[in-house]
């Protein structure tokens, strides 16, 4: 009888099969706002920032933060959503920040992006630390400002009272209406609450942040058993929980949830969306107590961008989570900095291969046409061990564990056509035509694997590329759904 979890597994293996199919993109971008029921947004400029967690900058110095930027500016992102905490010193990596975006020349952004699971906001004197971050820094050259006005968002705040009778009436009367003239604030948080309530914070709010859009949180260990229940015997009928379980992937629902409860509360209101390519954290209950995933495979990112951009005249800005946030292991930046305590499953796993799709698709959503590929690149990724491994690990198992699959991910970038072979060891390879533009392949990895592509075209190799370091270990001494990118030069 087979078990469960491994039931679980399969399921998500044959969603793995059903989409190992290149996919070419279009040159242009067609936004069928009516087949949506959505109507344009007024504000046609569109942005791409990434959320840049301050608290793990400790040993930053102006160098850093200027490294960080022009690479982050190379990638096609336009500033950095600086969460700010508690701790003393942030104050002084915020400011080091913004003379490093001066000194770059790029015209790179900055904005507060206030972590209000950290900071307390339960008095008036509380809402003077967030005020003070947006008059330091309201005039300076390289402050992100958004309809001339002081751009600011949040981490959460939706039970925020600054000692007044309510949540709006304290944001209203301890920050909005205290910030006036060149310190008139753009006010787009990303409050968790029910879009039926969007409306109570008109005259607080110019937006919304939709934090939890970039991955298909719904989808969870109990979801995927209602769907296996619905479906009977999934090995005999697959065909309708593939469908339903690969549309979650990367979708708009919840873009077009917010975006509806937003346009009746005028045109100017401002729509930022959330794009992450993974997600796997690992405390234990005596530290954060947090050890879960969200559904991250299917090549998460890629069509989470790609429908971002078939809607891109209701989304304005589009907020990359993360640059570093290592311990939830959707870092798109190279490992550095101090981490939250994560380095048992972040140290070896880089992730900046990322950065390649970030320019393309970040380049599409803002220009409205998808780029021309002038250099043949493929981009690689895989967890370090099967699903249903098992560790002498004290954290146990992530919730939804079952859920993901032991598979290579591969997204090729493409001059012109060709073939490409994926390999997992010596004797297991896939080989697939590739067309000019982007091609989203996978094969599935088993014990002892590695990670390998080539392209060819007309009888050469293009690109040949192999993971050095890896090995898909089958008996782990913890555990780590984290993955690591390998992508050629």
């Amino acid at each position: 009888m087979m078990t469960f979890n491994v039931l679980l597994v399969v399921l998500f293996a044959l969603i793995s099969l059903a989409c190992a199919v290149p996919v070419g993109l279009p040159r242009s971008i067609d936004d069928d706002m009516s087949a949506r029921g959505l109507s344009k947004r007024s504000n046609s400029t569109k942005y791409v920032v990434a959320h840049f967690m301050v608290g793990n900058s400790y040993p930053y110095t102006v160098d850093n933060w200027l490294s960080d930027i022009q690479l982050a500016h190379q990638s096609g992102i336009d500033g950095f959503a600086l969460n700010v905490g508690t701790d003393s010193w942030q104050p002084q990596q915020v400011a080091n920040a913004y003379e490093a975006a001066q000194q770059s020349g790029t015209g790179f952004k900055l904005f507060m992006s206030f972590d209000m699971s950290s900071l307390p906001c339960s008095t008036a004197a509380d809402a003077a630390t967030l005020r003070n971050y947006i008059t330091t820094y309201a005039t300076h050259p390289n402050q992100f400002l958004y309809d001339g006005r002081v751009f600011a968002s949040t981490f959460s705040g939706e039970s925020c009272t600054f000692g007044q009778g309510s949540v709006v009436s304290g944001w209203s009367s301890q920050f909005i209406q205290q910030l006036s003239g060149t310190n008139a604030v753009h006010f787009v948080p990303a409050f968790f609450v029910d879009t039926s309530t969007f409306n109570t914070y008109k005259g607080v709010i110019d937006g919304m942040f939709n934090w939890n859009s970039a991955w298909p949180v719904q989808v969870t260990t109990s979801y995927v058993t209602s769907a296996l229940g619905a479906i009977g015997n999934i090995l005999q009928n697959p065909s309708s929980a593939l469908t339903t379980l690969s549309s979650l992937v990367g979708s708009t629902n919840s873009d077009q949830q917010y975006i509806n409860a937003l346009n009746p509360m005028g045109s100017n209101q401002t729509y930022m969306a959330a794009v992450s390519p993974w997600f796997f954290t690992h405390y234990s209950p005596q530290t954060y107590n947090k050890n879960w995933i969200y559904l991250s495979d299917d090549h998460l990112y890629a069509k989470r961008w790609e429908n971002l951009i078939q809607i891109r005249d209701q989304v304005d800005i589009v907020e990359c989570l993360t640059w570093n946030d290592y311990g939830e292991s959707h870092y798109l930046g190279p490992i550095e900095g101090d981490q939250p305590n994560s380095q048992a499953w972040v140290d070896g796993f880089d992730h900046t291969g990322w950065l390649n799709l970030t320019l393309y698709y970040a380049t599409a959503f803002k220009t409205g046409s998808y780029p021309a590929v002038t250099k043949d690149q493929i981009i690689m990724w895989s967890r370090p061990h099967p699903a249903l491994a098992t560790a002498p690990d004290p954290v146990g198992q992530p919730q939804n564990f079952q859920i993901t699959e032991d598979t290579v991910w591969a997204i090729v970038l493409a001059t012109s056509s060709g073939t490409v072979t994926l390999s997992t060891s010596s004797s297991q390879s896939q080989t697939f035509p590739v067309s000019s533009g982007v091609s989203k392949l996978s094969m599935p990895i088993s014990p002892g694997g590695y990670m390998a592509a080539t392209l060819s075209r007309n009888g050469q190799t293009v690109v040949d590329l192999k993971s050095t370091n890896f090995t898909f270990n089958p008996n782990p001494s913890s555990y780590n759904f984290n993955v690591l990118v390998i992508s050629s030069d």
